[in-house]
């Protein structure tokens, strides 16, 4: 059965949830869809260090300067201003008095605390100890669930846009301009496919980080939105800019986060030797950005022929340490690990998408009628790589805006052409084939789209990957319609939007580095 809303926000993070409110703030009524059973999913709940406030000393123009420095010279300077400029007001507004965030305060000064990250020039960052992404997903989405104007529907997840020159049963509207209404929306538990039509939507859904091998992503972080623009025909461009973060707890298992503000806090990188290596890389030593630092640990395991590298923080009073990053020590100490007393094994893994789809100041698509927020969104505010940190104020900020601005309505909105009947399929899905070209996937985007790139790899990766998407997309059309089958269709397509860029890319810079 076909459903109807005013605003329909695909993808419940930061950014979702916040474009969520604005809208329905101006009295639309929001449909917000998350693939997962539960709303504290995607990659906010993971982010540990903080989010950008102000410093004691600061200034927006002090905040820009790091921004653009950390982007290697390629962020958009308006969009750039815009985040410095608001984003503070928002995060005051919204996360403070609206959402009630607990944010740690100074222990003798009555004012949140403030720590520094890797390239930032002051101590500008609020935390809630080092789970600061969780305590603010968990106070937004109490606002959402609150909200009278805002239906929050589950386990249910995003197929394929709705566009005029795709879906429309009227050949005529070929002629218009390119247009999104809605969504193809997959009910998880019945695997029945559905259409939401929507007079503007909201793409928010996260991440790429699943496509690699070692990534800091959760498991749904699968490259949805990037496929599902990318299939209606969005323009998407830095793609190339997959930043690494330097330093996941090296174990044998899924990859866990060390905060940067390990780092921010006096947390220094040492071989397997316990010598200190990055002031011979840059002259922030383990504070440098964190391209830098993620290419020199790679190095330097090169070189030293050990599998990992050493974040070193026990010089540090160890009830200090507790109470300020209880997560990480927690975690830590369940595999044996007492970060106050032995430096912590890191590795890199693939951690942002500096890239995404390309919007305007106010969020739009080249799509009419379609949005993009968060990871999945490319402001230009990143550039090359990404300051530490703004990821969070960038959700606010274009979150807001973008639902704001979705909220206008024009007459075009109004349409919603006849569309053909989704016809399902009943093929059974063999889980070994799902593994196994995930498995390929992985490998090859870490192996030869990774932290260093060379020509050879590339054409090589663009190659497997043509072939892999030619075998899916024939399984996809047979298969009976699950959440495996739509995710494994997004990540083959994410993989070939990432390595075609890669490929084109005829500058090495930022998180792009290619030898």
């Amino acid at each position: 059965m076909a459903k109807y809303t005013d605003i329909l926000v695909l993808g419940s993070g930061l950014a979702g949830a916040t474009a969520a409110l604005a809208a329905a703030d101006e009295g639309k009524h929001v449909t917000l869809i998350t693939k997962t059973k539960e709303l504290i999913s995607g990659n906010t709940p993971y982010a540990q260090g903080g989010i950008i406030y102000k410093g004691l000393d600061d200034s927006p123009a002090k905040l820009k300067k790091d921004i653009m420095v950390a982007g290697d010279g390629h962020c958009w300077e308006v969009a750039v201003d815009q985040l410095v400029n608001l984003g503070p007001e928002l995060v005051n507004k919204i996360l403070i008095e609206r959402c009630h965030v607990n944010f740690d305060k100074h222990e003798v000064e009555n004012r949140l605390d403030l720590t520094a990250e890797g390239a930032h020039s002051e101590p500008r960052i609020i935390h809630s100890k080092d789970k600061t992404g969780k305590s603010i997903h968990i106070g937004v989405m109490e606002a959402v669930e609150r909200h009278p104007n805002i239906q929050v529907i589950t386990n249910h997840t995003a197929v394929d846009l709705l566009t005029l020159s795709h879906h429309s049963k009227n050949s005529l509207d070929i002629y218009e301009k390119p247009a999104c209404f809605g969504a193809y929306i997959l009910n998880n538990e019945t695997e029945t496919v559905f259409p939401v039509f929507a007079s503007k939507t909201i793409l928010a859904t996260g991440g790429l980080g699943q496509i690699y091998l070692h990534t800091t992503n959760p498991k749904e972080s699968t490259g949805d939105g990037i496929a599902l623009a990318w299939r209606a025909g969005a323009r998407c461009f830095n793609l190339q800019f997959i930043q690494f973060h330097p330093t996941t707890l090296y174990t044998a298992g899924e990859r866990f986060l060390i905060s940067e503000a390990v780092r921010g806090e006096g947390g220094v990188l040492v071989d397997n030797k316990g010598n200190e290596f990055m002031q011979a890389f840059h002259e922030l030593g383990s504070l440098a950005p964190r391209d830098i630092v993620a290419r020199a640990i790679h190095q330097t395991m090169l070189e030293i022929g050990h599998p990992c590298v050493y974040l070193d923080i026990t010089h540090q009073d160890s009830d200090w340490l507790r109470d300020r990053f209880p997560t990480i020590h927690e975690h830590c100490l369940s595999i044996g690990i007492d970060l106050t007393k032995e430096p912590i094994p890191v590795v890199p893994a693939a951690h942002y998408s500096c890239g995404g789809v390309g919007v305007s100041l106010k969020g739009r698509t080249s799509l009419q009628r379609l949005y993009a927020v968060g990871e999945v969104a490319c402001t230009g505010v990143h550039g090359a790589n990404r300051l530490a940190s703004t990821s969070l104020l960038e959700a606010i900020v274009w979150g807001h805006i973008a639902g704001k601005e979705a909220a206008e309505r024009s007459r075009k909105d109004d349409y919603f052409p006849a569309i053909f009947d989704w016809k399902d399929e009943n093929e059974s899905v063999d889980p070994a084939l799902i593994v196994q070209d995930w498995h390929n996937i992985k490998n090859t985007m870490w192996n030869y789209v990774g932290l260093v790139r060379t020509r050879p790899r590339l054409e090589r990766a663009h190659t497997i990957f043509r072939h892999l998407q030619s075998e899916v997309e024939q399984f996809y059309r047979r298969a009976k319609m699950t959440t495996d089958t739509v995710e494994l269709r997004n990540g083959v397509q994410t993989a070939i939007a990432v390595t075609n860029a890669t490929l084109e890319a005829r500058v090495s810079m930022g998180a792009h580095y290619q030898v």
